[in-house]
């Protein structure tokens, strides 16, 4: 028998602080054996900081609007720019609370503006982490075709995502006959509630949803292409692409939050791939780090606290977390899982 909600989500925190304390320790270890980290010298150097913090903004907007064109598919009454404003929230929860704290974040407050049920609204986060996976995997298909990947951890991350990508195809190819033949009718039953929202994947809006979201993932790459140059650091898109995409795996194991350790080891161990190391690789992870949380924390902290309920919304959103759900039925925890179970940018939810 699963143990309670309450239980699992408190070891899962538990595993998660110990994960980043291990992580972390090692990082710190690492960076008091090299030489200080630099930042930009000169006008030049933070101007380009300066649009990557932009590009960023500009990804974040994408990622809302989005949303947006999900919620409105699967039927959820809302406006456009609460869509922006709470994805934006979201980022910020997740570098307060812990794992996917800034999901249950999202949709606390989603639930509250548009009305809908809060199972409804975390239907629609479990088409987002499909497109990113698919574009994911659309993207280093591509890459790998025109022969552009020439880090050694290109090769790691392409496999590690084809790996995923077959097995996640072949258990769905197994569900789906195993369903024909009368099975899993428990299972469907608790996942049909929040299944509404992903209908969108097989439209021609889905279509186009992939094609932004592979816009998406290459400006992440940009990004940080974008912070390498401002410390004259040399760093292609291929290898700032398949580093981001690495510390995005990385999500995937349980952390504290804002991902501490487990990004910074990430990105750390991608950018030795592509042949920056010691102070270099150390001045890129806390200039990553800078434009990756700082922005995006601070917005969100003043939509929160003007527009989205302030401290008391965030409360509620650990609380609900430790609870264990965030719907009404148990069909929220399997949708759950599978909305945390596909890689997402550091940062995002």
């Amino acid at each position: 028998m699963a143990p309670p909600a309450p239980k699992r989500r408190h070891a899962e925190r538990a595993v998660g602080i110990v994960v980043s304390l291990v992580a972390l320790g090692g990082v710190v270890w690492w960076a008091l054996k090299q030489q200080a980290p630099t930042f930009p010298g000169d006008t030049g150097g933070w101007a380009l900081i300066a649009a990557a913090v932009a590009l960023y903004a500009a990804e974040t907007l994408a990622r809302g609007w989005r949303w947006h064109v999900i919620l409105r598919h699967a039927g959820i009454q809302h406006q456009r720019r609460d869509a922006v404003g709470v994805t934006v929230v979201g980022y910020m929860g997740n570098t307060v609370l812990p794992a996917r704290g800034g999901e249950v974040l999202r949709i606390l407050i989603m639930g509250d503006r548009s009305g809908a049920r809060r199972r409804e609204v975390l239907g629609t986060i479990v088409p987002e982490r499909l497109l990113d996976a698919a574009a994911l995997a659309l993207l280093f298909a591509l890459i790998t075709v025109l022969g552009a990947q020439k880090t050694s951890i290109g090769p790691v991350v392409a496999i590690t995502a084809a790996v995923l990508a077959a097995l996640g195809g072949i258990a769905l190819y197994v569900y789906h006959r195993l369903r024909g033949a009368g099975h899993f009718e428990d299972f469907a039953a608790r996942i049909r509630p929040v299944a509404r929202g992903s209908r969108l994947l097989v439209t021609p809006w889905g279509a186009g949803l992939l094609l932004l979201t592979c816009g998406v993932w290459i400006a992440e790459g940009l990004t940080l292409t974008l912070i390498a140059d401002a410390l004259d650091v040399s760093l292609s898109w291929p290898e700032a692409f398949a580093t981001v995409v690495l510390a995005s795996f990385f999500s995937l194991i349980p952390a504290a939050p804002g991902f501490v350790g487990t990004l910074d080891a990430a990105v750390l161990f991608g950018l030795k791939a592509a042949d920056v190391t010691g102070s270099a690789a150390l001045s890129v992870l806390l200039m990553y780090r800078f434009v990756v949380f700082v922005p995006i924390t601070i917005f969100g902290l003043i939509l929160l606290l003007t527009r989205y309920g302030g401290f008391a919304m965030l409360r509620s959103a650990e609380r609900t977390a430790d609870e264990g759900g965030v719907g009404e039925d148990p069909g929220v925890d399997v949708a759950e899982d599978l909305a945390g179970s596909a890689p997402r940018t550091p940062g995002r939810v």
